[in-house]
Formats: structure tokens, C-alpha cells, sequence
């Protein structure tokens, strides 16, 4: 589906990237006074997982672009002072037409890395001023709830890091080379992370220094946190809040968008 007629689907019929001010929903436009929190979307990944010539995080589940749910749904948060949306170089100077649809005083793109470590510090660099605390989020992970963003921004606001995550409930098999099974893994204390992930900003930002000039990369922010022993706690994401990793993915997203929480 090409990017005109997505702008079609949303009923835009002006030339791509030439959205007015007065285009933005009204619930979409500017955040509280007070507003503090910084969002860092992380969207620079190539997809290749899922195959085909177009970016995993700009394809089309639950009736519009993955990353433009994140987008929005932040956005539609009074507390948040700013989105930045961490895409691939080529992007950046000529996004998709359709993010467009946000509140584009809250909006900023910047570039990615080639890691995600090394994304998220680019992100985290243009983030405002008044920002105190950082949300930090997968675009993978299109359906985030405001009630888990709740829970992750009280837990950050304490001067803690937390994490959106959920018990683990499968039996876990730790297996060798030859794919035999070693042994049993204990489940009790295990949760498998999501995102949000929230921290205040001095800290974070001084966890992403520490670990470039170290020359580390971890999967989740968090990690890096844990690095430096500062606390982080969990709070409890959704199973709605699914990661699209390959093409089965999306029909099972779509099936659970359609699911309340």
C-alpha cells in the first residue's frame, strides 16, 4: 500500500508531509503546563525479520501505521512535554507522511544508531529541558496502555527505574548445544520485561554515558540501570502490550486489539 493512500484512509487528501497545524486531533494537541515527561520511541530497526522492502514499525496493524499507535497514544497524555521518535537516517528528513497526524509542537525525530543502546542516547539528547522524567519505548509495541504508563511513571517519579512486565508462566527448559534439556529454570521470581520503561533523567542519561564511554549495548534500558545498582522495580504491563517481531505477529495483534484489557 503506498504512503498516498494511507493519507486516503485517514481522509487527508493534501500533499504528503504538508499537514496544517489545525490537521492535529484536538485530544492529540498540547500537553498540561506542568507537563514533564520526555517519551524516547525507538523505531530505527530495519524489520528484518519480518522481510519485505517496508519498515516493520511503519506497516499497518489494528487500522494504522505500528508506530503511529505509540505516537498517539502518548500524545494524548497532558503530562508529556515531548515525543522523540528515533528512526533510520533516511528517514528523518523525509518521514512518513501520516506522523504527521500527532501533535507536531511535541514532535521531534531524530537519528538512529547502529544499535539500540546507541538510539535511545540520540533520543535522549533532544529531549527538552523541562523534562524530568524518561519514558522509553519500542515502536514494536504498538498497543501500550495508559494504565501500565501510569504505573511506570509513579514508580519513576519516586527516583526509581521501572519496568512494564509480566510473570513468567511457561515451565522454562534451559538446553544445551545438542537441544537436550540441562535443567528446569525456577519461574517464581522471573517476569519477562516490556515497554514503557521509565527512569528520572539525570540518572538515565548518566547510565547512557557510562555505557558509551564503556563501549556496552544491552537489549532493554533498563540493563544498563542495573549496571550502575540503581533500583528499578517492575510493575505490571499487559498482554495486549505484545512485541511484533515477525509476520505471524500481526494477525495475532490484531486479534488482541480487539480484546479489552
Amino acid at each position: 500500500m503506498s504512503t498516498e493512500r494511507r493519507d486516503d484512509h485517514y481522509g487527508d487528501s493534501r500533499a504528503p508531509g504538508h499537514h496544517a497545524r489545525d490537521a492535529t486531533p484536538p485530544e492529540l494537541r498540547a500537553g498540561g503546563e506542568d507537563a514533564d515527561v520526555g517519551v524516547v520511541i525507538v523505531a530505527a530497526g530495519s524489520g528484518s525479520r519480518v522481510g519485505g522492502s517496508e519498515l516493520k514499525q511503519f506497516r499497518w496493524v489494528a487500522g494504522k501505521p505500528m508506530l503511529l499507535h505509540s505516537v498517539q497514544a502518548f500524545h494524548a497524555r497532558r503530562d508529556v512535554a515531548m515525543v522523540v521518535c528515533v528512526l533510520p537516517k533516511a528517514f528523518v528528513g523525509d518521514p512518513p507522511p501520516w506522523l504527521f497526524q500527532c501533535d507536531i509542537d511535541r514532535l521531534l525525530l531524530s537519528v538512529g544508531g547502529r544499535e539500540r543502546t546507541e538510539s535511545v542516547a540520540n533520543g535522549l539528547e533532544d529531549l527538552p529541558d523541562e523534562v524530568k522524567v524518561v519514558l522509553i519505548h519500542d515502536a514494536a509495541r504498538p498497543f501500550v496502555s495508559n494504565a501500565t504508563i501510569d504505573r511506570v511513571i509513579a514508580e519513576a517519579r519516586g527516583g526509581r527505574g521501572a519496568i512494564a512486565a509480566l510473570p513468567v508462566v511457561d515451565t522454562l527448559k534451559e538446553v544445551d548445544d545438542a537441544g537436550s534439556v540441562v535443567r528446569t529454570v525456577e519461574r517464581a521470581a522471573l517476569w519477562r520485561a516490556q515497554t514503557p520503561q521509565g527512569f528520572p533523567r539525570d540518572l538515565i542519561e548518566q547510565a547512557h554515558a557510562t555505557a558509551r564511554s564503556g563501549r556496552i549495548t544491552a537489549t532493554d534500558d533498563a540493563a544498563l540501570f542495573e549496571r550502575l545498582g540503581l533500583p528499578v522495580v517492575v510493575v505490571r504491563g499487559s498482554e495486549r502490550a505484545m512485541k511484533i517481531t515477525d509476520e505471524d505477529d500481526f494477525a495475532r495483534a490484531d486479534a488482541l486489539f480487539a480484546v479489552n484489557e
